[in-house]
């Protein structure tokens, strides 16, 4: 008889959670930010500029701890090993950065926040339609996963209207937060290529490069930038360094690690707990109440999750 050992797979999934938690929490930092003065673009260009800058010390820094260029190269990697492989990078930083921040940004100023979370929350869905379709020779995604995916998504809504069933529909809104949620999934997809040939470090880095590289047109419709003292008050600091480092730096790096391990389906869905910690946050730092709606959608949310890691 075969024993399997779960716990690997237990802490894989404790990862994804983490991350999606932390990515739950930003709408808080994000939102003492924006009441400073700073744009959205603003905020994605600064955060992704510190978590670059960071990654790349990060890496000379190793690569000069160890004696030899030949390992002092491996450590920093400054391209693909192909054109193609690079345009793939390019596809990660605006899928994964540029695009993907602007299009749910933007989507806001025309419709309700609960549409735009609505729709973005439904990737998981999209990115198990994409897999599917790719990987259909290699990666066959059960009945179960797809039922599973299913009660998740509407675990998810239920959370997200939180027994208000009404939705107000507003085209260009849900078009640009239909485009984030396409985005992500894409992202999810690109990054399952990319991993069978690249290390996790590598590809993070580069994403947040090519993120930034194509966040500069939209500087040139709307030029500007905070000056320097609204940059440095302490709790404009404190938000950016937290979005920098731990929102972005740390948390692309664990979830491009945990789609390597968990795969690109099974991972993406936890982007379903995403409400669920936003909500809770909400009710430790705003003081909102968590209702029986709030419950039932995350029981779905759970049972939905269990169903789709399951492969038979």
């Amino acid at each position: 008889m075969t024993i399997v050992n779960y716990k690997p797979v237990i802490g894989y999934h404790f990862v994804a959670f983490l991350t999606v938690a932390i990515w739950g929490s930003t709408f808080v930092f994000t939102k003492m930010l924006l009441q400073n003065g700073l744009s959205p673009a603003q905020i994605f260009t600064l955060r992704f500029i510190i978590a670059y800058v960071l990654m790349v010390t990060g890496s000379l820094v190793a690569g000069l701890f160890f004696e030899g260029r030949q390992v002092a190269g491996k450590q920093f990697k400054l391209f693909a090993d192909s054109l193609t492989d690079e345009c793939l990078m390019v596809l990660l930083g605006i899928t994964g950065g540029s695009m993907y921040f602007l299009t749910e940004n933007a989507s806001m100023l025309f419709t309700t926040a609960t549409n735009t979370s609505l729709i973005v929350c439904t990737c998981p869905l999209f990115a198990m339609l994409l897999v599917a379709i790719v990987y259909r020779h290699t990666e066959h995604i059960t009945r179960l996963q797809t039922i599973g995916s299913l009660i998740a998504c509407l675990g998810m809504a239920v959370v997200v209207l939180n027994g208000h069933f009404v939705l107000h529909l507003s085209p260009l809104g849900d078009l640009l937060a239909f485009g984030a949620c396409l985005c992500w999934a894409f992202y999810s997809l690109l990054m399952k290529s990319v991993l069978q040939r690249y290390n996790t470090l590598f590809i993070t880095r580069k994403v947040f490069f090519y993120g930034l590289v194509t966040i500069t047109p939209y500087y040139f419709v709307k030029p500007g930038f905070p000056p320097m003292e609204v940059l440095l008050r302490s709790d404009v600091l404190w938000n950016l360094l937290f979005l920098g480092v731990v929102a972005s730096m740390l948390c692309y790096i664990l979830w491009n690690w945990v789609i390597a391990k968990l795969g690109a389906v099974v991972a993406t869905n936890w982007v379903y707990f995403n409400p669920i910690t936003t909500i809770l946050f909400a009710w430790w730092l705003l003081h909102e109440k968590i209702t029986v709606w709030f419950l039932i959608g995350s029981l779905l949310i759970i049972i939905g999750m269990m169903l789709s890691d399951r492969k038979t």
